[in-house]
Parts: C-alpha cells; structure tokens; sequence
C-alpha cells in the first residue's frame, strides 16, 4: 500500500495563518518536503518549522537555477523541467515504501506554486490531496487595508514577467490588479502601471504578514530594494482614497465623519440594518441620554449622553471629534431629519471650521408612520406633520399652520403634543382645529409606539383630553375623510371627491 501525497498551502508567510488543518498534516506527515533556490534556506520550512516534529524526514529540494544563466544542452526550461523530475522520483520513493509525503507551497500549492510540478508528475500515480492556504494576494489586500474586488468588479492576476506593452494593456482594461514575480521585473512592472494611467492609485507589498512587510505606494518604490516576494496591487476603485501606512488603533486619521443616526420610534426591530451597521462601526455615540440608553453598550466605544434642549452644542461636539478623525454617530430617536438632530448638526456644520467634516444622515421609521401602522393607515392620503412646540418658533406661527391644515383638510400629524412646561397648547390646538373641523374628526393617539407601555387610543376631535396626553404620545388628526373600519382599524382613503 502506498503513502499519500499532500500540497500543502502554507499561507503567506505568518505562521499563525497556516490553516488547521494544514499544521495537522505537516505534524504527522513521515516525509516532508520543501523547495530553496541554491543557498538552501526554504522560506516554506521557516513558516511550517512551528509545525514540525523529530524524526521527521526531510526532503531538501534545491532548484538548479532561479534567475542566473545554465549551460544545460536545453536551456533554462530543460535545467527546471529535468529537476521536477529527479524531484518526483525522490518523493515517489517515499510514497512506493508506503510513507505520507507533505510537499510545502507558500501561499496556496495551486497558485503560481512550486508544488503542482510535482501533482502533475504524481497525482495519477498516488492517492493526493491538496490543501488550500490563503495566497499572498490576499495576505497582501490585507497588509494594506484595501478591498481587492467590490460588487461586480473583475480582479486580474498577471505575472511580471510579460512584457510592458501586455501588462499595460491588462491593467488599462481592468478593475483591480495584482502583478506577481517582480525582483528583477519591476521596472516593466512599474512602467506598465503608469502607461496604464493607473500609477497613482497602485500600492507595493513586500514579504506581507511577515515581520519583515514593507509596503509603499508603487510610484515610490526604489527598483533596486524589490525583492521577489513582493507585488503591485491595483485595488478596488470603489474603495477610494485610504493611507498605505498603518492607520493608528480608535482613528486619528483624516476618515473621521458624523453619521446622524435614526433609532425608529422604539422596538430594536424599527432600527433599520443601514442603521445598525453606523451604530456598529462608530467610535464615538453622541445623544440624548433616553435615546442613547437604546443603543447596546460596547465597551470600545465612547457614549456622551446629554440633555434634550442643547442640541448646537451635541452637534458641535460631534464635529469637533470627527474633525480629529474620530467615525461619530449622534443617535436620534425616530428619523433624525423629522424634528431631530439632522438639521441641527448640518447647520452647524456650516460654521467655519467645519467645512471639511463629512455628515451623512441614515434615516429612521417615524413616529408618525409607527403610530399610524398600528392604527390602520389614516396617512393613506395627503398629510402634513407639525410639532406643537414653540421652543423653536413663536405660538402665534403654530397656530397659522394649523388653521391652514385644518383648512386644507389634510390628515395632520402632532409632534410635542403637550409638556409639564407646554401644558395648555394642545387644549388651544383643539379649539383651532375645531374651528374648521367636525367634532367627530377621527383622532389617533400614539403612546409609547414599539416600547414596553405602548398604548393606541382611537377617540375623535370633540372627545380628545388633553390630560391624557404627554410628551411621549403623538397625534394623528384625521381629515374629513377618515374612517373606522368595523374592525377597529382606522384609514384615509386614497380618493378624494371631485
């Protein structure tokens, strides 16, 4: 019975990324087996040293040439293609006595790897199996930070040694690149990149993951310190612009942003995925306390809750620690551009100083679209949405619009109905839409939407208490064409009569 044959993928070059699998096989393997160029060292045994045992067999297999001349009768090819040779026949010896061959490959044994002149000599004569690493392709994307592919992009693996004229050419028509085998080709290599016009955007990788990893914008690079573990990537466009160097640990880059995010109206199952993720990836959450209280604590993250009625100078906060490169999300309870923090943040944002800190609004479930789902849907036609507070604008304004609502029979929207400070306006609100609309209006009061005391109260104009209303309760006011189903579930029909 024979031995089996194994390729083993050993990973770029940190011995931590040679796979379980991988380090098991190396440790039980009779026979293992490893390419050097003539000086002897194998870059292959150092990583898998951690791996190895006593009593192992070892299998030196040293190249006859690399890049230097031969006076073999068949040139380069026939020294290399006659060594492959002589090689398989030595690990076949092992597999004939019945002995496990590993044969180590940096990166994966499939890619651009030494092993698969052996497969091809062997795999049909012995049992086989190759074992996957991760490729310095990768190991390389991740040295720098960079995606290689997004979405629908084409990624385009080439080695170096094709000439200036093809590398140009494949690197013009494509996403993103890798150029493999430099050494002694990067000058071509790096005169492909810029006929291509894609120079300034490429990144050098050298030795990735390993404690001798360099890397450098490719534009930079001298040719003369390119050894041949190394290579040019092109990375995604998509991406856009990110610093080669090593980024420090909680930002202090130029990536800082306020992201003003919208909770929804109370239930976690209201925060909406995009939400969720801008939650996930700040350093830094800013908002009012109740609201703030909402978002799960993480202890990598810094939380400043603050009170309701200071929002300038939450904003001003926020932007004062995005502009030193912190990624800061101010929190919003329901959608953060409806009565809420997006408009305060990007008007201060205006403020000279400011300019170049990026704001970007994820939106929200309302309030008003909650209370109304749980009612029916009295928003199914035109509707208007006000906030009873005059903290902001002077009563006599709130009490224009609504008569001018009320007239115009839209379905109307209440936010801030009545406060321990605010506690006559609603009862004056009543009287103004009264003016113009029936008692019978229908009315929807929302308490508590989506958290622990929610409560759904369906009354109409006449018989609506203003006692029984708080802060944490919205109003819908219904148009003249609103109904109760018999059901109980409260809608506006989407018609209007002519």
């Amino acid at each position: 019975m024979t031995g089996r044959l194994y390729g083993v993928g050993l990973g770029p070059g940190d011995p931590e990324l040679v796979t379980v699998k991988a380090a098991r096989l190396i440790a039980a393997a009779d026979v293992v087996a490893f390419h050097a160029a003539r000086h002897g060292r194998s870059v292959a045994r150092g990583i898998a040293e951690p791996y190895l045992r006593e009593g192992q067999i070892e299998e030196l297999l040293v190249y006859p040439v690399t890049t230097e001349t031969t006076d073999h009768p068949g040139g380069y090819q026939g020294a290399i293609d006659e060594f492959y040779e002589a090689a398989a026949a030595r690990l076949a010896a092992h597999l004939d006595a019945g002995r496990d061959v590993v044969v180590l490959a940096e990166g994966d044994p499939f890619f651009y790897g030494s092993y698969m002149h052996m497969h091809k000599r062997l795999a049909h004569r012995y049992p086989t199996e190759v074992v996957p690493g991760v490729t310095s392709v990768s190991g390389a994307a991740a040295a720098v930070g960079r995606p290689l592919v997004e979405r629908d992009e084409v990624l385009t693996v080439l080695p170096g040694t094709l000439p200036a004229d093809e590398l140009a050419d494949r690197l013009a028509t494509t996403d993103s690149a890798v150029v493999m085998k430099l050494g002694r080709t990067f000058p071509q290599v790096r005169e492909a990149f810029d006929r291509a016009g894609v120079l300034d955007r490429a990144l050098y990788v050298e030795r990735a993951t390993t404690d001798r990893q360099r890397t450098a914008p490719l534009a930079d690079v001298d040719p003369a310190s390119v050894p041949y573990f190394s290579l040019a990537l092109l990375p995604s466009p998509l991406t856009g612009e990110l610093p080669v160097a090593d980024r420090p640990a909680g930002g202090g880059d130029a990536s800082g942003e306020v992201v003003v995010v919208g909770l929804g109206p109370g239930a976690r199952h209201w925060t909406t995925p995009e939400a969720a993720d801008a939650l996930a990836t700040a350093e830094v959450l800013i908002g009012y306390g109740p609201y703030l209280d909402r978002v799960p604590a993480n202890p990598r993250q810094e939380r400043f809750p603050t009170d309701n009625r200071v929002e300038a100078e939450r904003a001003a906060h926020a932007l004062e620690l995005a502009r030193s490169g912190r990624r800061v999300a101010v929190v919003s309870s329901g959608d953060p551009g409806v009565f809420a923090m997006a408009a305060a943040v990007l008007e201060v944002a205006g403020r000279p100083g400011f300019e170049d800190v990026p704001v970007r609004i994820v939106p929200g479930l309302t309030a008003a679209q909650a209370v109304a789902s749980r009612a029916g849907a009295p928003l199914g036609h035109d509707f208007c949405v006000m906030s009873l507070s005059d903290v902001l604008k002077p009563w006599d304004v709130v009490v224009d619009r609504l008569r001018h609502a009320a007239a115009a029979d839209l379905v109307v929207a209440l936010y801030n109905p009545r406060s321990k400070h605010r506690p006559h306006q609603l009862g004056e609100a009543q009287k103004v839409l009264l003016e113009t609309r029936s008692a019978d209006t229908v009315v929807v009061v929302g308490r508590d939407v989506g958290g622990p005391e929610e409560q759904l109260t369906v009354t109409t104009l006449g018989d609506l208490d203003p006692e029984t209303v708080d802060m944490r309760c919205l109003l819908i006011i219904g148009s003249s064409r609103t109904r109760v189903g018999a059901g109980g579930a409260v809608w506006t029909p989407r018609t209007y009569p002519g």
